[in-house]
């Protein structure tokens, strides 16, 4: 059963073609793993998880030393496999304590971006790097802790205001991918009950058929990359002005 489980949330966060079936939010955790994988090599040396949450993709970063932090609450406290918390505000880790940062799926939920940043540009040594996700087009989550959307103009020029030049910049799932996986995130919102049973059938029945479509036809249908789920950047500390 324990191996049951661990199959279940691997195929949540690195979902492989099993996911397509039992994944509500495949296109999304796919793109994700897809482009922040690229990057990934570049993690090395001391390495901080900002917004860690269960450390998804531990295994795949080459850090000697990786360290997990997270926002304290009773939430988190429970799930989390944070090595430090915080109360929001500025990290309790010294200046230029690590090598990278890697911060997916968090800065939405960041009502002062900019003193949040600081604080990741503060703990960097310099040239230090960070690989950053954040989501473009997804539902309000994490009610009422959900403040905003970056395009990828809006997010570069953020990057740049606090301190960090860009290295590059992708976009996730910009391609039909986008479209199914809306539609398959809205009916799992609305159909969802308190039953496992219930959602797996209706994950089963419903929206296991959209992903499969969907997959097939982003291999036919072209890519816009005006229309995409998450920004994904690699950017260095710049120590200069």
């Amino acid at each position: 059963m324990s191996l049951l489980r661990e199959r279940w949330r691997r195929e949540h966060y690195l979902p492989s073609l099993l996911g397509l079936i039992v994944n509500p939010f495949y296109f999304a955790r796919r793109g994700l793993r897809d482009e922040l994988g690229r990057h990934f090599p570049a993690l090395t040396g001391e390495v901080l998880d900002v917004g860690c949450g269960c450390k998804p993709y531990r295994a795949l970063v080459p850090a000697t030393r990786y360290v997990g932090l997270d926002v304290d609450n009773p939430f988190t406290r429970k799930v989390a496999a944070a090595d430090v918390f915080y109360d929001g505000g500025g990290f309790p880790l010294p200046d230029e304590s690590f090598d990278a940062v890697l911060c997916s799926q968090v800065l939405e939920h960041v009502f002062m971006p900019d003193k949040f940043l600081g604080e990741i540009h503060r703990v960097l040594r310099p040239g230090g790097r960070l690989l950053l996700a954040v989501p473009f087009m997804w539902d309000e989550h994490e009610q009422p802790h959900d403040f905003g959307r970056y395009s990828s103009f809006g997010l570069r020029a953020l990057l740049e205001r606090d301190g960090f030049e860009v290295i590059e910049q992708r976009k996730s799932m910009a391609d039909f991918g986008a479209l199914t996986q809306l539609a398959s995130a809205w009916l799992f919102k609305v159909v969802q009950t308190r039953s496992k049973r219930v959602n797996l059938t209706t994950q089963l029945l419903l929206i296991a058929p959209i992903n499969v479509l969907g997959a097939l036809l982003r291999l036919v249908l072209p890519r816009s990359e005006d229309f995409f789920l998450d920004n994904v950047v690699l950017a260095r500390k710049r120590t200069q002005p």
